[in-house]
């Protein structure tokens, strides 16, 4: 699968979507132009697919990526981490050749 969230990152998915209304079909994933590397990720909610998109299916939680972004996102994994100091979701993207300080961008 060009894409995985692990179970972690479902569950929260799921959290979050419960909250909503009214409730999304899914969630998008995307790269966008930006940040100081070059490109960043962007996750929102959709109320539905394009006709072009891709859509993945983990445990219910329909993941909607347009085909531009998947090129980027070829094999990535999608967690939600906890510590300390922050939590969110991470993206470990074996197509990533650098990262910015801040780590939310990236360059390919």
């Amino acid at each position: 699968m060009p894409i995985e969230l692990t179970p972690r990152a479902v569950e929260k998915v799921k959290e979050i979507l419960a909250q909503q209304q009214p409730q999304p079909k899914g969630l998008r994933v995307s790269v966008v132009g930006g940040g100081c590397s070059g490109f960043s990720y962007q996750m929102n909610f959709e109320s539905e697919s394009s006709g072009i998109d891709k859509t993945f299916e983990f445990d219910g939680v329909k993941v909607f990526v347009d085909q531009a972004s998947l090129i980027y996102l070829d094999g990535t994994k999608i967690d939600f981490v906890e510590t300390l100091e922050a939590s969110g979701f991470k993206f470990d993207n074996p197509n990533v050749k650098t990262t910015c300080g801040c780590g939310s961008s990236f360059s390919a």
